[in-house]
Parts: C-alpha cells; structure tokens; sequence
C-alpha cells in the first residue's frame, strides 16, 4: 500500500516551509513516527516525522525548496523494502537539471523584467509583496518558477535579493541610469590571512528583517534612567524561595514585560501594525523577547497575552520560552502574533541600546544593564546621596504613527511601574 507523504500544518497561519534535508533517502526503510525530514518556517525548524512504517519509493521535492502545507513531499510503500534506486536517480537528475534555471532567475538583471498582467498571483505572494512595498507591476514582472510559470515565494525572495532601493518603477530600456553614482566600498580582503564566512539561512532572514524595518520606519530613539533599587531588592529577597515554591527561576524578565504590558494597557496605541495608511489596533497584548542563541543569531519567542498574567505565570512563559531558543525547540507559533518587543541588551553589559524595530510593530523597548552608583536623592531629611540600583530604558518607535509625546509618555509610564514595584508583592 502506498501511502502520501505530505508537508504537515505546523501552525495557525503557516502555509509552507522550506526543506532543509532530508534524513532517508529513496530506498530506505523507515519506522512511523521515525523522523524523515527536517524543515523551516521562519526562524523555526521542525522535525518531521513517518506517518507510516515501509520502504520510500519517491522524494519530490530536495534540500531548500519551498512547500505548501498539504503538498505530497514522498510516497511510502508500507508493504515493500526494496530500495528505488532507479527513481531515486530519476529525481536527482531532474533536481540536476533544473537548478541552473532557478540560479538564472536569482541573477536577473531589472532592465530585462517586463510585467505580465496576466500572471497569476495567490494570496501568499500578494501578502508578501504588501510586506515588502512591492508595487503591482513590480509583482507581475517576477518570473515564475512553478508550474505554467507561476510565481512562488522563493521567486519574490530571489527578485527581492537584488531589487534596489528606493525603487520608483521597473525599467523598460536599456538604457536605464544606476540609481546611485556612488561606488561600493572595497573591501580589503588578504588572501590566506583573512577569511569568508558564508551567513547561515537564519542570519541571512534576519539581516534582510533588519534592513526592510530601517527602509520602512523612520526611527526615533528616546531614552530616560529608572531607579530599580526596590525592585532589585525585592528580586534578591525571594528568588531563592520562589525557586523552592514553584521549581522557577525568578529573572527580571517577567517583572520588566509585567511592566510593558501594563504601560501598553494606559497607552494602546503604541500596541498596533501599519499598512500603508491603516492603522491595525491589537487586543491581545503579546511581547516578544529578543533572545540571543548560541550561534550567535537572534530570535524573538512570544510571550501571548502577557497582560493576563501575574509574575508566577510571566516567569514560567519567559523560562520556558528562553529553554526552548538555546534548545533550538521553538515551535513556529511560540515566535508569531508579537505585538511589541523588548530587547535586555543589558543582559551583555551594555548601558543602553538603540534597537530596530521589529515589523510589522512600531515600537521596540531596549534595557540597559542595572548598576550601583551613587545618586542624589530627596528624603525626609532633605536632599542625601545613596547607592542606588539604576537602569536606562530606550525605545525605539516608528515616526510615522508614534509622535513624541505618545513614545516619551509611554517610555515613562514603563520606568513608573518598575520605579513603584509593589514590594508587597508575595509568592
């Protein structure tokens, strides 16, 4: 009996995912729910597991392409164990034979594209093309790898890797003039001294996340210092014992998104997306995390409804979510749905930090590290100095829709609910 092998749901509003391998190949025996496939959606790898136990007699799909959920990825005689060996040399050939044309399409010039208003757009490439500010014309210009031409998402991402910016319309000469007389920078490599380092499919996702928010939303930075004394000593007084009570590490983390979430609760405007000229006002408030890996990458796991949660709570989605990135166990829905993000750059000594934007969000709260030093403060007796527990907090919003006084009024509000930690607080 020959069973389908398809791409899996891995999540509410993921429709396809790239292949990074494949761990059996044609002619193998498999056991179900042994792991066969390796795939990415986002920033997130899954493993993807056998429905059935028998023998793979086809692979239609290899390492890097890009599959809508539901797409048969192989079949599997659950009877036989005799290897394919002339089906599998069939697909690697015409894997062979097909990469040169999708290595053309990755390398074309701009002055050759001519739109077709014929092509056929899905709701997956014009979502796409609304992120990334595509026009129409520029859309219908792409050539389409898929079936009849059509165009996929790896098309748009291959376009968009030499798409130049800012880019007012598609040429229709040759003799179209370089956007730009500015030369690009040398670099000064010495050979057998220096060295190449190719960045990874995750790096290269977050280099292009990075430039779209700068080329996006004009940044503004505003920065003000909190007094975290009472808070720190808090922390210190009962982290040994929340640990002993709950099994839970008690970090500042859970008490710093507790402290943006009831910030974004007085200032809901700063919890929305842009579209063009629509402004999308979120509900749900859900702060996502900045979370350095060991390779040295970023991810953004998501705490969801933070606002809803009290510190025992925050402290267990924080703990776990942190466990699951050095982990590399994300899931693909634990790292959507952010609403705004935090960025704790103190977490690597630096007093501040002026972070980019995490899109479609407009605004992004960075905290520096906390450190002792003497301050001037005002007590009964008048003004005294004192070693106090101090912070910067910097947030970065979009200019577009956040004026100033909606980002400082809200950066305040966040150093009011830290500063006026409730130390009556209990576990």
């Amino acid at each position: 009996m020959i069973t389908e092998f398809k791409m899996p749901k891995m999540g509410e509003s993921i429709s396809e995912a790239t292949i990074i391998s494949w761990l059996k190949n044609i002619g193998d025996f498999v056991d179900a729910e042994e792991t066969i496939l390796e795939v990415a959606t986002d920033k997130v790898d899954s493993e993807v597991p056998s429905p059935v136990s028998g023998t793979i007699t086809e692979i239609r799909f290899q390492k890097d392409d890009v599959v809508a959920v539901g797409t048969v990825l192989a079949l599997i005689d659950a009877d036989g164990k005799q290897e394919a060996k002339s089906t599998k040399q069939e697909v690697v050939s015409t894997k062979v034979e097909t990469q040169p044309e999708v290595a053309k399409q990755s390398n074309i010039e701009f002055k050759q594209l001519k739109s077709n208003p014929d092509a056929f757009l899905s709701p997956l490439i014009i979502s796409i093309a609304q992120k990334e500010n595509l026009s129409l014309e520029e859309v219908q210009s792409i050539s389409g790898s898929g079936t009849d031409g059509r165009i996929q998402k790896s098309d748009v991402f291959n376009y968009l890797k030499n798409r130049k910016y800012p880019l007012k319309s598609i040429p229709t000469t040759n003799n179209q003039q370089p956007t730009t007389s500015y030369p690009k920078p040398k670099i000064n490599y010495v050979e057998g001294k220096d060295r190449i380092v190719e960045m990874d499919r995750m790096r290269k996702m977050i280099a292009d996340h990075m430039v779209y928010s700068k080329q996006t939303s004009p940044h503004v930075t505003s920065y003000i210092e909190v007094d975290v004394t009472n808070l720190v000593d808090w922390r210190n007084a009962n982290k040994d014992k929340f640990q002993e009570k709950y099994n839970e590490k008690l970090t500042f983390t859970p008490i710093f998104v507790q402290a943006v979430a009831k910030a974004i609760e007085d200032f809901p405007l700063i919890n929305v997306s842009v579209d063009e000229k629509k402004i999308y006002v979120h509900k749900d408030i859900n702060i996502g995390m900045a979370t350095a890996l060991p390779s040295g990458n970023l991810i953004v796991p998501v705490v969801k409804n933070a606002n809803e949660k009290d510190i025992l709570a925050l402290a267990k989605d924080v703990n776990q979510l942190a466990d699951a990135s050095r982990n590399n166990k994300l899931k693909p829905e634990q790292i959507q749905g952010s609403t705004f993000t935090i960025s704790n750059v103190g977490t690597f000594g630096s007093l501040m930090g002026t972070p980019i934007i995490n899109q479609p969000e407009v605004a992004i709260l960075a905290l520096g590290i906390i450190k002792k030093r003497p301050e001037v403060i005002t007590t009964e007796k008048g003004d005294e100095i004192a070693i106090r527990s101090m912070m910067y907090l910097s947030l970065s919003f979009d200019h577009r829709v956040v004026d100033g006084f909606l980002g400082g009024s809200f950066l305040r509000k966040v150093g009011d609910y830290l500063e006026q930690f409730d130390t009556n607080t209990t576990i």
